[in-house]
């Protein structure tokens, strides 16, 4: 009874699994991802321009723990010598672009670096700096469902 209850449950969410690919059509998938990585690009400019003007107004600054200080002028600020929203910014357009010609390779390719580097700068920012930056979350959650949609997209194949 119990290995046939687990045996339904599992077939119930490969079934589930395998509508989700099917029902989402290749071209809204491409549009959500193109969306997506308009929010991404402007939040990369938002921390550049931040990080390039140092702005009086500066609504990321909550308080001491939560605010964007580490990307704007913190040890995170550059990465190998070059502004590191830059490297959001570039992305974000590799993303874009990649997305509107439709080349899902480069697409999964950019969206593996992103989550990797994203994912770098928020254990840097969390366990080292002690401090949240409320864009690179936003930037986060961006990033993975990037990632998790141009994997979707190459597990559909070609269409």
């Amino acid at each position: 009874m119990w290995i046939t209850h687990i045996g339904c449950v599992r077939s119930l969410n490969k079934c589930f699994d395998k509508w989700i690919i099917m029902v989402m059509k290749t071209k809204t998938l491409y549009l959500c991802i193109k969306i997506l990585a308009s929010i991404g690009i402007a939040l990369a400019c938002f921390l550049l321009w931040e990080q390039l003007f140092h702005p009086s107004f500066q609504p990321c600054r909550i308080n001491s723990t939560v605010n964007c200080d580490a990307i704007i002028s913190g040890s995170v600020a550059k990465t190998l010598g070059i502004p590191t929203p830059l490297y959001g910014l570039i992305g974000y357009i590799v993303i874009m672009t990649s997305a509107y010609l439709q080349k899902k390779k480069l697409l999964l390719g950019m969206a593996s670096f992103g989550l990797l580097f994203c994912g770098w700068i928020a254990y840097r920012e969390l366990f080292q700096l002690h401090v949240i930056c409320p864009v690179c979350i936003i930037c986060d959650f961006v990033i993975v469902t990037v990632f998790i949609l141009s994997n979707i997209i190459n597990i559909k194949g070609g269409e």
